[in-house]
């Protein structure tokens, strides 16, 4: 099953974009093994609309139109289910084993989702109720992604 990473907004060159292509680069290696592939980042820049309500409406556009028929939609959103790492593994290893051929993960920009987003989401997932820049977002997505891997694999680097 493919994975694949929208994001809104460009992580800038340093320290931030070292670490989550490191963890990104480690799922791509240990995801192979155990049916799943990473098909990279697409990064979209932020709207340019004049409010808020439109910047999430052109964003959810942008994000749909690169929407395949058959893939599970994620969303990062602040008001999704905060779950452990065992539980979203589990979420990927079913929809893996059901047959689904892709999975989408989105982090919004500053505006957050559209609504219609939210949902049609399979998944409207938080890192809990504080609110993260989306540097620290990518870096921590990139890490549950690899975390998932070794958790599915049978690898100690999760440690319950």
């Amino acid at each position: 099953m493919k994975v694949s990473v929208h994001a809104v907004g460009r992580m800038k060159a340093g320290p931030e974009k070292q670490l989550a292509d490191r963890y990104f680069e480690r799922f791509s290696k240990s995801g192979p093994p155990i049916g799943l592939e990473f098909a990279g980042i697409v990064e979209i820049p932020e709207s340019r609309a004049q409010s808020a309500a439109e910047r999430r409406r052109d964003e959810a556009a942008r994000l749909q139109a690169q929407l395949v028929p058959g893939t599970a939609l994620f969303l990062l959103d602040e008001r999704g289910k905060n779950i452990s790492s065992d539980d979203f593994s589990n979420r990927i290893a079913t929809l893996r084993d059901d047959g689904c051929r892709a999975v989408l993960i989105a982090i919004g920009g500053p505006d957050g989702h559209d609504e219609s987003l939210r949902d049609a989401a399979d998944l409207v997932l938080s890192f809990g109720a504080l609110t993260w820049p989306h540097q620290m977002v990518r870096i921590m997505l990139g890490e549950q992604l690899y975390r998932s891997a070794t958790i599915l694999s049978g690898h100690p680097y999760h440690r319950a």
